[in-house]
């Protein structure tokens, strides 16, 4: 896949604002630009150096379109590998259309979806890695979505498989050479240091395979549903989570008959919470479909936050388990945390009984945490807050590993795997060179795919339509 004509997209949001890049890429990207150019200082921007920026005027048949600055960046010091011409002009949508227009007219085409960043990847400016970390890095959101995609485009990730790719391929290459002298029943490879490069990649692929529970936390967040009986103080619990008004409180039972969502970074980590209509049994037809949604929400999240009466609760603790235990049964793999709420009604002698008592009562149901708080008064929602982010390993992220979070990626290392464990499996039966090197091949196609070394046009095609235009 090759290309050599000229794109242009604009760079920045469409929408009106204080200023707008357009960019265009090409071989004539800088020709085509001093067309159109006139400079202030009178030089033109093919006798320029690379990244310069210069002032003057977009002109179309003597009509001045715009005053701008014009930035030049010559291949291959360029971020495409090619000419790139960045026009930033007054952010009129008028005047964004205009020069667009006039570029069309005249050499240039319309990007596609990620055709800058895609050229760039052509041109081996990136590898495929770093450039689908181009668009995790855009769409970031929290401070660990941006901390793993900087590391992954910077080249981590990709740095690590090539290390690995590079080993294997040199003993590949020995053994390939082994079958070219098979009379003469020779070793070329050594099969000791095979079986210790063989155990290497294995540690590494799988603790790649297994950072991706956390990546994709990372990169997702975490969803955390508020469920419990009406009036418990699940909309009060949202708003002081969220430090906002975000949900109707009213000491009317059943005012939530929708699932509202809204998203809190805490450490980092982006965590979607959503307020649930109260579980009760009920023959109002809206709040029973609002119950209904409940279930679909939970089934969606990744921990469920289970509130409770703290002040009542003495009264109903005999149908408190029955609930939770129906919870746990139909959702056993998700992380229930039991929220006592309203303990601003309690004295601290109720408090460490009530505490107690959920003790005693959860003991034997595993993943259930308990933590009491007001979510009128705010006492202790930042333990709450601490106890969530328990969930997630940061530690990974503290040592700046590498931690994978696209599945593309995960799918590919796992088939990697299953090929290098056949590998190991085939010198430990004493399996003939030629058998091995098929095995040992497979594990190298599924290396190249992550970095792109191997790839296909719909492969790029797939990861690409995913960017937005002007990237």
């Amino acid at each position: 896949m090759t290309y050599s004509d000229n794109i242009i997209a604009l760079a920045t949001p469409s929408g009106v604002g204080a200023i707008a890049i357009i960019r265009i890429s090409g071989n004539d990207a800088i020709t085509i630009c001093q067309s159109f150019f006139k400079s202030v200082s009178g030089k033109l921007l093919q006798e320029q150096n690379t990244h310069t920026i210069h002032l003057g005027h977009i002109i179309d048949d003597g009509r001045i379109l715009d005053e701008v600055l014009v930035s030049i960046f010559k291949d291959p010091q360029s971020y495409t590998g090619e000419n790139i011409v960045e026009i930033s002009c007054h952010g009129s949508l008028y005047i964004q259309q205009e020069i667009i227009q006039l570029f069309l007219r005249n050499g240039c085409r319309i990007a596609k979806p990620g055709e800058f960043t895609l050229r760039a990847f052509l041109n081996g400016k990136l590898d495929l890695s770093q450039a689908e970390a181009v668009a995790d890095l855009i769409s970031s959101d929290s401070e660990a979505s941006h901390q793993v995609a900087m590391q992954q485009m910077r080249g981590g990730f990709s740095n690590e498989i090539k290390i690995l790719r590079d080993e294997l391929l040199n003993f590949a290459s020995l053994i390939e050479l082994e079958l070219d002298f098979a009379e003469e029943d020779v070793e070329f490879a050594n099969r000791e240091q095979f079986k210790d490069l063989i155990k290497r990649i294995i540690k590494v692929l799988k603790h790649l395979i297994d950072s991706f529970a956390v990546g994709n936390v990372i990169k997702n967040g975490i969803p955390v549903a508020i469920i419990g009986e009406p009036n418990v103080g699940k909309s009060t619990l949202l708003n002081a989570l969220l430090n906002e008004e975000k949900a109707i409180v009213s000491e009317i039972p059943g005012t939530t008959r929708d699932a509202i969502e809204d998203e809190l970074i805490i450490g980092g980590i982006n965590f979607r919470f959503i307020d649930t209509a109260g579980i009760r049994e009920t023959k109002d037809i809206i709040e029973t479909i609002g119950i209904k949604k409940t279930f679909e929400k939970i089934a969606q999240s990744q921990v469920i936050m289970y509130l409770l009466d703290a002040e009542k609760f003495r009264v109903q603790s005999s149908g408190f388990k029955v609930e939770i235990e129906k919870i746990k049964n139909q959702f056993p793999e998700k992380s229930i945390i039991v929220v006592a709420n309203k303990i601003d009604k309690l004295n601290d002698e109720n408090k460490d009984k009530l505490e107690k008592e959920l003790s005693v009562i959860l003991q034997n149901i595993e993943n259930t945490y308990i933590q009491l708080l007001s979510s009128k008064t705010g006492e202790s929602v930042e333990a709450l807050k601490e106890r969530l982010l328990q969930f997630v390993n940061t530690g990974a992220l503290r040592n700046n590993d590498t931690i994978i979070t696209n599945s593309r990626h995960y799918d590919a290392l796992l088939k990697a795997l299953e090929e290098i464990l056949k590998v190991q499996h085939g010198m430990e039966s004493g399996l003939s060179g030629d058998l091995l090197a098929i095995d040992i091949r497979q594990a190298l196609y599924h290396f190249g795919e992550i970095t792109g070394e191997i790839t296909t046009d719909d492969l790029l095609g797939n990861i690409f339509a995913n960017f937005c235009i002007g990237k």
